[in-house]
């Protein structure tokens, strides 16, 4: 299959300058690099765009190719020479020279950081409001007390790669129509670290981990909310090569509670109330995380009608003082009444004219009465 176009790959024109073309490729570069772009075809593209700019950017081997195309002087081609888009040698690493180091292969035995862990805690509505300390076991990989992380059984240490000489990388070294060009490859004798372990550690095989249960002390703050999370620094998976430990993020999950729903830091409950507390007024007591406080109910409170209790809330988790309790009234119809009852209430209900009161009778009941007449 014939190839494409160098100066189409890179979109720039026949006549176009040495900057144009190197700033057309840092583009490419930067989209399709396969550290970067994960792409199925991104590596192929970012291969054929390091391909036309190796011989756009060179005057000489630009010449060559406005004069002889693909074929070049000696019919070999321009891009059989290269490897691929793993392959960073050849006329030095493009991305590492733009980019500064961001393409530079890692280090195999470099110390690293080791991963983050995730670990969910369910708490009571109060044990959030109220916070808490407590132990949580986690399973996680520590390093090996056996082989104290070496991998290599005890009495014995890991040898240097004899491939790669301890390097971690191969040089692979081909011929092309430019001369000799060399490039890095991790070495697949010792997966890149640059040892061989010949004696095994029997208790983690070779690994220099083993899993653990590890109890951990948390210490749950006041006022936490649901799905919020914790950080514990340095309790998460053992580091490579001497490299620190990951850290512990503990997510919150809040069991629902029977009376109290709660948004951020206000608590909203719903208090149920008689007919006959509701039309004459009263002083009820009401339930609040905090214990119980009196509300003073005025006469004529109706169903729906929500009161405010200051400060009676979760804390803030940040320290910033509490929320509030909102306290929604319901009026509870009488049912099962004794005869006594249902008399006192006809009587009533005569007294009244069998019609809502007067300040009823202006708002909600008006409209009623307008909808029958259909006005």
């Amino acid at each position: 299959m014939s190839k494409r176009d160098y100066y189409e790959i890179l979109g720039v024109s026949k006549d176009a300058s040495k900057d144009e073309i190197k700033k057309a490729y840092r583009k490419l570069a930067r989209k399709y690099h396969p550290d970067v772009n994960k792409e199925a075809d991104a590596a192929d593209k970012f291969k054929e765009a390091k391909e036309a700019y190796e011989v756009l950017g060179d005057e000489q081997k630009r010449t060559q190719y406005d004069q002889f195309g693909h074929a070049g002087p000696q019919s070999q081609g321009f891009g059989g020479g290269f490897g691929g888009a793993e392959d960073f040698g050849g006329f030095g690493d493009i991305f590492d020279m733009f980019f500064g180091g961001g393409g530079r292969r890692r280090d195999p035995n470099a110390p690293r950081q080791g991963a983050d862990l995730q670990y969910t805690m369910t708490l009571d509505f109060e044990e959030a409001i109220f916070g808490k300390e407590t132990d949580i076991q986690i399973p996680r990989e520590e390093t090996c007390d056996t082989c104290h992380g070496s991998g290599a059984k005890p009495g014995t240490e890991p040898k240097t790669c004899s491939h790669c000489n301890g390097s971690g990388q191969l040089n692979m070294e081909q011929n092309t129509p430019f001369g000799r060009v060399v490039n890095k490859r991790v070495c697949h004798y010792c997966q890149g670290t640059g040892k061989i372990i010949p004696d095994k550690c029997n208790t983690c095989g070779g690994t220099g981990k083993v899993k653990k249960r590890k109890k951990i002390h948390i210490n749950i703050p006041a006022g936490i909310d649901e799905g919020q999370q914790i950080r514990v620094s340095g309790q998460g998976e053992a580091g490579v090569n001497g490299g620190p430990p990951g850290d512990l993020y503990v997510v919150v999950q809040i069991k629902p509670h029977e009376f109290y729903q709660r948004e951020g830091d206000h608590v909203f409950c719903e208090m149920p109330i008689t007919f006959a507390q509701a039309a004459l007024g009263d002083e009820i007591e009401v339930p609040t995380v905090h214990g119980k406080v009196k509300l003073k109910i005025p006469a004529g409170t109706q169903t729906g009608k929500t009161f405010r209790l200051k400060g009676k809330g979760a804390p803030n988790v940040r320290g910033y003082g509490h929320g509030d309790q909102h306290v929604n009234i319901r009026v509870v119809t009488p049912t099962n009444l004794t005869e006594r009852q249902e008399e006192i209430l006809r009587e009533f209900n005569d007294i009244s004219g069998n019609q809502p009161t007067e300040e009823q009778h202006g708002t909600f009941f008006q409209r009623v009465k307008r909808a029958f007449k259909g006005e």
